[in-house]
Parts: structure tokens; C-alpha cells; sequence
């Protein structure tokens, strides 16, 4: 299933139409998207017997070309997670190496964007990170690694949008704020269910991809992940309660502007469009 904020209500994206949950099932399902993703079993099982209702005017390709009316599938999680130096070649080219243990800090709710909204840009010192991020359906403690999945709703597209000059102004950096600015967290463009990826050979080996004016900066595998889901699913949940609608953002592969010689930064009227393999795209431009 693809699960969708289409003008602030939920909805199930398909290649013939739009679902939308509460009008189609006579209330039986909410409106909210952020309380329909605690029930996608529940959907998939209706989904299964009935017949819903399809508004055709409304497609998967048509919200590929124009997701402008689409906002963040998850709109108040209660904590979101990001994991730093997660691929091997982007702690190389940090020149930080690589951790021994999950290198977590936060970014705000305030920060969420939708796929196709503006990116306002508070300094010239503004950089892009495409992130495969994680949505829980169910949250708990001390999650075993082999039962990590059964917790997750699954899966969207994330730039966690880095804000350098303030991020590293400080001793120790000052990660959270620098990146937690207005739309600083674009996510979507919808929730995909790991089911939906089973036509892929390994759902945990997605490609990701993004560009910059068309020029791609990063491409990366999900295999190639320090520290894989389970595990950040587990060392988290080791030390905090997760619940549902949380997110983890779980790191960027190598390519970021940071890193480059010399430096390079987002800029006015870029467009970023960050792509993962069975996801979807964002595309955002910096304003």
C-alpha cells in the first residue's frame, strides 16, 4: 500500500486512483493520516473484501508529475531519530570514519515538509542529504532486532536539510537546531508498506539518488548501511519508548555539498529532487 496526506486526509495511492479512507469506508477508518498509519494491517485486511470507491481524477502518475498537493504522510510524529555517519563512504569523506555505535541525535517536528514544497534557505551555508526514513505503526521498548519489521509501517523519502555554519558553530556541534529550520525535513511522498516492495529482489537494497538542477550529487544502496534497521530499531527502543508515528531518518550516503572541494551549498531557485528505488521522489526547491 501506498499511504498518503492528499490534502489533509488519508488516502491510499493506486495506479488507477486515489482511496480516500474515511469517505470510502463510512467512517470506519480515520481522516487523520497520522492515526490511519496504526491500522494498516486493519486496511489491508478491508482492502482484501471490499470494494472501494476510486477517484480516477487522481492517479499514482499524476501525483508523480505534480505532488504539490500532497504534505508530509506522517504530520506530528512525537520524536524523530537521525542517525549520522551511517555509510562507510560518507564518514570517509567527513574524514570521521566510522562509528562503533549509532551516532543519534533529533531533528524537530516544526521541520517537516511535504514532497513538493518550497525549501526556504536561512544561509548560504545550506546542504542536502537524502535519507531513507523509517515510519513505526507500533512503538514499545527494548524491540528485539528479529521483530524490529512487525513495527513498522514502512517506508517514504527524506532529505534531512542541514544547516552547516550553525551545525558546527559550537563545541560540541549543535546538530538538532541547524537542521530543524522551516521545511528542513521534506518527507514523502507518501508512506510505502514493505509488501509493495516485494517485486524487488531485496527491499532492504534500494537505490538512492539525488540531484541537484538535474546533476546528481549522491547515489547510494540501503545495503550499504553501517548499522541496518533492526538495529537502530533496537539500540533506540534500548533506551527511549518509541511510539507510533516516530520516524527515523537513517543516515545519507556519500555526496553531500560539505564535503566537496571546494564546498558547495544549496542555493536560490536550485531544485532537489531525492529519489529512492520503489519510494518515490521528492522534488523541492530552494527559495
Amino acid at each position: 500500500m501506498r499511504l498518503a496526506n492528499l490534502d489533509g486526509r488519508a488516502v491510499l495511492v493506486t495506479a488507477d486512483g486515489v482511496v480516500d479512507l474515511e469517505a470510502t469506508s463510512r467512517g470506519r477508518f480515520p481522516a487523520y493520516p497520522d492515526a490511519a498509519l496504526t491500522r494498516i494491517p486493519e486496511i489491508r485486511d478491508w482492502l482484501a473484501t471490499a470494494r472501494p470507491l476510486v477517484d480516477a481524477s487522481v492517479t499514482l502518475a499524476s501525483l508523480e508529475a505534480d505532488a504539490t498537493r500532497l504534505g508530509p504522510p506522517v504530520t506530528a510524529p512525537g520524536q524523530i531519530f537521525a542517525v549520522g555517519l551511517n555509510y562507510r563512504e560518507h564518514g570517509t569523506e567527513t574524514g570521521l570514519g566510522i562509528p562503533d555505535s549509532p551516532l543519534v541525535f533529533t531533528k524537530f517536528p516544526s521541520s517537516l515538509a511535504g514532497p513538493a514544497e518550497d525549501i526556504p534557505l536561512p544561509t548560504a551555508t545550506c546542504d542536502w542529504e537524502i535519507e531513507l526514513v523509517v515510519v513505526l505503526a507500533l512503538g514499545g521498548r527494548d524491540i528485539p532486532a528479529d521483530k524490529a519489521f512487525d513495527h513498522v509501517a514502512g517506508f517514504c523519502v527524506g532529505q534531512d536539510i542541514s544547516e552547516r555554519t550553525g551545525q558546527l558553530a559550537g563545541s560540541p556541534p549543535q546538530f538538532s537546531l541547524a537542521k530543524s529550520h522551516r521545511a528542513f525535513s521534506p518527507i514523502g511522498p507518501w508512506i510505502t508498506t514493505i509488501d509493495e516492495l516485494d517485486a524487488l529482489d531485496d527491499p532492504t537494497d534500494l537505490a538512492l539518488t539525488c540531484t541537484l538542477d538535474g546533476e546528481t550529487v549522491q547515489s547510494g544502496r540501503t545495503r550499504d548501511l553501517v548499522f541496518d534497521i533492526p538495529t537502530l530499531i533496537g539500540r533506540l527502543s534500548g533506551v527511549v519508548e518509541l511510539r507510533a508515528g516516530d520516524l527515523i531518518f537513517t543516515g545519507t550516503p556519500s555526496g553531500v555539498g560539505f564535503s566537496r572541494t571546494p564546498a558547495r551549498y544549496l542555493a536560490k531557485g536550485n531544485v532537489l529532487r531525492s529519489t529512492i528505488e520503489g519510494l518515490g521522489t521528492l522534488t523541492n526547491t530552494c527559495v
